[in-house]
């Protein structure tokens, strides 16, 4: 007996520095588990009704009819961390998502729970946003992988997706499968839980669809983030500031946040004295009684440009008027705006232009009086917040209008299209509109209140 017991606790010591040994090993790298393999022991389900159970290792998560989206979410915050875990949809309505940072109000949707904040999609359908950040239940989509469209093949449907995502400061980086797939800027929330997700069904016959998740796993400390190697969209939050990873892309800021430097009055040598702005890193545009470049009067780069990407933030006074015109040569010598191409940006509900011209040509993002801009209500922020324009001129001049990170125009300059779309316009009477090699950029004065930031531009080759 003595001997046994001597064998015995001799066993269990060898299994005990073994298992010690074992778990220095798997936390020499700082990489913890968040899901045991086992059971869901530090997570708890909220928000809705669907169902999560482990087996073989795997979490998985069943949609019930009539469930808002359900959410399992560890018990644990976390700030700054590298998350990685593998995901797997088996059917096309089964949308699913990572919560990063997420928040949870317990007496949202009346008692019921609601989870809101930063989540990574699992998009299976034809649009295959996989990877792109949405603002769950807040803000909406942050990053649309119109922004990066290579990426859209990387998601596998029923197969295992491996994802990354990296929250660290204000910055949150996703690759899918390997692939750089989204960069967004943004302070919102500081920490938060990492959340698993059911979505709701539209149809019945979608109960019981599953979604699986497995090797869960967490970095928090000594935190190195993986570089971009790509040329990718950042969505950037900050004001007037840009990332280094934006710098070392080309990007620059056209509007530095606290002057007019590298801007002048349209047809003039200097920045106008009255009408135009500089508060709080905001450039601003007065009111001025709706008249078109009749007070303070347009604005332009002191630069010109010829193949570049473009991009800006703006917001709107109830019932304004502006635009964003490039290829502006200040040739014409005419009265009122100088001429170009424009980017309209027009309250659509409440001023008049936006019936105005052709088939909706004069509204909000539309290649003004040329090409309609085709843009879904749900992708727009109210008048009195900020939205993103983006335009990009490519080299072969092919042209695309962005906003909030959704394409709603694309057209190439001097192509037959654009020429007979010039001819019944009312810019038929300027010989060769918009075909200049380059051209100034302008932000117009139409005597409506409109406000700017995050002006940055990159010129491509």
């Amino acid at each position: 007996m003595k001997i046994k017991s001597i064998y015995t606790l001799a066993l269990l010591s060898s299994i005990f520095l073994f298992s010690c040994s074992s778990g220095e090993k798997e936390n020499a790298d700082g990489w913890k588990n968040l899901f045991n393999g086992e059971d869901l022991s530090g997570w708890k389900a909220v928000a809705g009704t669907a169902s999560f159970a482990v087996e073989n290792g795997e979490i998985i998560g069943t949609a019930v009819a009539g469930s808002p989206n359900t959410f399992l979410i560890t018990e644990e915050t976390f700030g700054d961390f590298i998350l990685e875990l593998e995901l797997k949809v088996e059917h096309v309505s089964s949308n699913s998502g990572v919560m990063a940072r997420g928040q949870f109000d317990p007496d949202g949707r009346d008692g019921k729970g609601l989870v809101y904040g930063y989540q990574i999609e699992a998009d299976p359908t034809e649009r295959a946003w996989s990877a792109g950040i949405y603002d769950e239940a807040r803000r909406g989509w942050l990053y649309p992988l119109e922004l990066n469209p290579e990426a859209k093949s990387a998601f596998k449907l029923g197969e295992y997706n491996q994802y990354r995502i990296e929250v660290i400061g204000d910055e949150i980086k996703t690759w899918l499968n390997g692939q750089e797939v989204a960069y967004v800027v943004d302070d919102m929330d500081k920490s938060g839980f990492v959340g698993l997700q059911v979505h709701s069904i539209q149809k019945p016959e979608d109960a019981g669809r599953k979604t699986y998740f497995r090797n869960v796993r967490i970095k928090t400390e000594n935190l190195d983030p993986q570089p971009f190697n790509k040329d990718i969209f950042v969505v950037n939050n900050r004001l007037n500031e840009l990332t280094d990873y934006e710098k070392t892309q080309g990007w620059r800021l056209l509007f530095n946040g606290q002057n007019s430097e590298g801007w002048v009055g349209a047809y003039k040598d200097s920045f106008p004295d009255f009408g135009w702005s500089v508060t709080d890193g905001i450039l601003t545009i007065a009111a001025s009684g709706g008249g078109e470049s009749t007070h303070a009067g347009d604005i332009v780069t002191t630069e010109e440009f010829s193949a570049f990407d473009l991009a800006f933030d703006f917001k709107l006074t109830e019932g304004a008027n502006s635009g964003v015109k490039y290829f502006v040569t200040l040739k014409e010598e005419n009265s009122g705006s100088a001429i170009g191409l424009e980017y309209q940006i027009l309250d659509d509900e409440r001023h008049p232009d936006a019936k105005m011209g052709r088939e909706g040509n004069r509204t909000l993002a539309s290649l003004y009086d040329l090409i309609k801009a085709e843009k879904q209500p749900r992708f727009l922020k109210p008048i009195g917040e900020w939205n993103k324009g983006r335009i990009v001129v490519h080299p072969d001049n092919k042209v695309e209008h962005y906003l909030n990170g959704i394409k709603v125009v694309e057209y190439v300059r001097g192509s037959q299209e654009y020429k007979d779309l010039v001819a019944i316009s009312k810019y038929k009477i300027w010989e060769n509109f918009g075909e200049a090699e380059q051209g100034h950029i302008l932000l117009q004065d139409h005597g409506d209140e409109v406000s700017f930031k995050n002006i940055k531009i990159k010129t491509l080759n």
